[in-house]
């Protein structure tokens, strides 16, 4: 039987994989070293309330996602693209700010890979960045590296999931107490939500799953039920992990446990599971900084580069700034705090300088939509994202204002 002229166009199963893939990258993008750090501290400092929080930003991350990926799925252009359509130059600078930021960031990732690594096997933690660092020049380095880099984000994804929920049961949460103040918190605390969507959103996180998806094929507006279905699903995943997360740590706390000092999130595997949570601990902490230096490198590398650009040419340099980033985390032996407070400070500016590009093409510019009529409900959805991105941006500067005094 045919099919009606006006339905969605299917998926071809290459397209599908391709989709997971981007998915895939988004959710572990955002699911690095600072992630687990982050949601391990807060925590701790709120207990039960966290789950407000968490539940609050996922929402947030929700309106943000889908209208980016709306607006470049059915572009079929890259952020800095559409930057440039808008407006000629915005889309250089939001180019220098995801490259800049996305470069610094990749020493954290590839530090946060060491120490994973050490917590597995004992390595030294130098020797584990630079092993961390060769594997994933070793993706991009592969004859088919767009499906070898789709597939160990979508494994290794799954597998810190499934441990941090193995954890998560041994710890022995209070469920109930932590369902009952997702949706009537104890306290409210304004600044963690903030920080929450910041750290899953921002930079060149919030383009890593869209770009990969056009890089894919999946574009147009035939495709917008496959667009969206899977920015959600991208943002759940991360908001599923950090959920899990919470539970094993709250768990621990609520038994009263007493996490002090600064490797609060391993002591806290420690308790829960003895020294299987500890070396589970590392593999965790592993897998998500693999994943976020594959993010932000290939991330990075298609602010830089053209479309048309030859894949060999492509990997090459992502391979260039995965090997630059070991380099200087080996020189260093971490990110140095000031650059990372400056890269802070450009990620603040990405969101909302790319978001309002974002929100004028669907505003404004219908023709780069092809003739797509844009939902309205959607659009408000995003331009309320995009008041409390410009409170992100307000706040990063802080940073740059304490580094200078």
């Amino acid at each position: 039987m045919a099919q009606p002229a006006d339905a969605p166009a299917r998926l071809s199963r290459s397209h599908r994989t391709g989709l997971l893939g981007a998915m895939f990258l988004m959710a572990t993008s955002a699911i690095g070293p600072g992630f687990i750090t982050q949601t391990t501290n807060f925590t701790v400092q709120l207990g039960a309330a966290f789950a407000f929080a968490i539940l609050a930003s996922v929402v947030v991350d929700i309106c943000v996602q889908l209208n980016v990926w709306r607006v470049i799925g059915i572009t079929g252009l890259r952020a800095n693209e559409l930057g440039n359509r808008v407006l000629p130059g915005v889309g250089v600078v939001l180019a220098v700010l995801v490259f800049a930021g996305g470069l610094v960031f990749n020493i954290g990732n590839t530090a946060g890979g060491g120490l994973g690594i050490n917590a597995m096997t004992g390595l030294n933690t130098t020797a584990g960045g630079v092993i961390t660092a060769a594997i994933a020049i070793a993706v991009f380095l592969s004859r088919r590296a767009g499906i070898a880099m789709d597939r160990i984000v979508v494994v290794l994804g799954a597998l810190m999931i499934l441990l941090t929920l193995y954890v998560a049961i041994e710890s022995g949460p209070p469920v109930g107490q932590a369902l009952k103040n997702m949706v009537a918190p104890d306290q409210v605390n304004f600044f963690v939500i903030t920080t929450l969507i910041g750290g899953t959103v921002g930079g060149y996180i919030t383009y890593a799953g869209a770009h990969r998806m056009i890089d894919t094929g999946v574009h147009g507006p035939d495709s917008v039920r496959y667009i969206s279905r899977g920015s959600i699903a991208g943002v759940i995943v991360t908001g599923v992990m950090r959920f899990l997360l919470f539970l094993a740590i709250f768990g621990v706390v609520a038994g009263g446990a007493k996490l002090v000092g600064e490797n609060l999130a391993a002591q806290a595997f420690g308790v829960a599971a003895g020294e299987l949570g500890m070396r589970l601990f590392g593999v965790i902490l592993w897998a998500a900084s693999i994943t976020s230096v594959i993010g932000a490198a290939y991330t990075s590398i298609t602010f830089v580069t053209k479309p048309t650009a030859s894949h060999r040419t492509r990997s090459l340099l992502t391979c260039l700034f995965i090997a630059v980033s070991a380099i200087v985390f080996v020189l260093v032996g971490q990110a140095p705090s000031a650059l990372l407070i400056f890269a802070g400070a450009f990620n603040g500016l990405i969101l909302p300088i790319g978001f309002a590009v974002i929100l004028w093409v669907a505003w404004r510019r219908r023709d780069l939509l092809h003739g797509y009529r844009y939902p309205r409900w959607l659009l408000v959805l995003g331009v309320l994202a995009w008041l409390l991105t410009l409170y992100f941006g307000y706040n990063s500067f802080a940073g740059i204002s304490a580094l200078w005094t």
